[in-house]
């Protein structure tokens, strides 16, 4: 009794789909497969199973269950070539490495249904870069200098690009279906201790990236150490060169005075 139950509930949605606004959705990101899957339960129970794409004269795969042979016609449309794969035990069809323009209806008929799926495919998100803007150091003592900071990604399109200050969202910016660069600024509290991220998402997944505000935003103290640190190397550098400078001179100096006394020593030859 259960089993005619389950067969009823699954031909009761296989009838469903039919109607044609109960497609199923397949969400996935370039690079992952995707497995679509037949309708009905028995294979052998079909003479034929036919995939298409787009629309039912489209045929990209084909199973002749009586002849147990597979046909994938990739070379119908390039954009799936060595890419199907058909299940003879199931006749689900398999698509690997997908990309964004394998997205669309896909259909299966078999002797007793025809089933559809969407699937959307979206592309890996870049993970954002948080630059400095601030052209001027902060004096450590000024509690009110903020330091000027950008969020940026390039090439994205169905995306938002966020910024967060702990859990809380301060801005956001979206772009639809354009493929464009998105920059969002944000000012901070140099002396600011609250975490803040930038959140790049889209429906299916994000990318994050953490701001590390003593990496970007420094005080006119560390500006200086840094930059006298530096001058101080430069000098003890050029007093170096000074030094050894100043001995080569005094050695050439020495020979030259030995040189001119030992002439002056040995006596004139006399005629």
């Amino acid at each position: 009794m259960k089993k005619m139950s389950l067969k009823l509930v699954l031909f009761c949605l296989c009838l469903w789909r039919l109607d044609g606004d109960a497609d199923a959705v397949e969400s996935l990101m370039e690079g992952d497969p995707v497995t679509l899957h037949t309708c009905h339960v028995k294979v052998m129970d079909n003479d034929r199973i036919q995939w298409w794409f787009e629309n039912e004269t489209s045929l990209i795969a084909e199973m002749n269950v009586t002849a147990n042979s597979v046909t994938v016609n990739d070379n119908y449309d390039r954009r799936f070539r060595g890419r199907l794969e058909v299940n003879r035990q199931t006749g689900c069809l398999t698509i690997t490495n997908i990309r964004t323009e394998h997205a669309g209806r896909y259909g299966v008929q078999t002797n007793h249904s025809i089933d559809t799926f969407i699937v959307n495919v979206s592309v890996r998100l870049p993970v954002p870069v948080i630059s400095s803007n601030s052209t001027n150091c902060s004096s450590s003592s000024s509690s009110s200098s903020y330091c000027s900071l950008v969020c940026s990604v390039l090439n994205v399109s169905h995306v938002t690009l966020s910024w967060y200050k702990g859990n809380s969202l301060l801005s956001s910016i979206s772009v639809s279906d354009r493929s464009i660069s998105l920059s969002l600024p944000l000012e901070v509290e140099y002396q600011d201790k609250i975490t803040y991220s930038c959140v790049l998402n889209n429906s299916i997944i994000n990318q994050t990236q953490h701001l590390d505000i003593s990496q970007l935003c420094h005080t006119c103290s560390d500006s200086v150490h840094c930059c006298g640190s530096t001058g101080a190397v430069i000098r003890l550098v050029l007093s170096a060169l000074v030094g050894v400078a100043t001995v080569i001179f005094l050695v050439h100096d020495f020979r030259s005075r030995r040189a001119e006394q030992d002439h002056a020593r040995i006596p004139s030859p006399q005629t």
